[in-house]
């Protein structure tokens, strides 16, 4: 899928939310799209948290 495909699909969207929820509605589909961008890309490698999160150890 494109970069240009994804906007519109994401710009249909917010219009979508915009025109049926208010601009209230489109801050909240915009939020949520921003958070999912983000798991995203730390899923394909594009962000690194390892050092956000606790290394794990074994204890026996």
């Amino acid at each position: 899928m494109t970069r240009a495909y994804m906007g519109t699909l994401v710009g249909v969207a917010f219009g979508l939310a915009w025109a049926f929820g208010g601009f209230g509605q489109m801050l909240i589909v915009l939020f949520v799209t921003l958070i999912g961008y983000v798991i995203g890309k730390v899923l394909d490698g594009d962000i690194d948290v390892s050092r956000f999160v606790p290394e794990r150890r074994q204890s026996r």
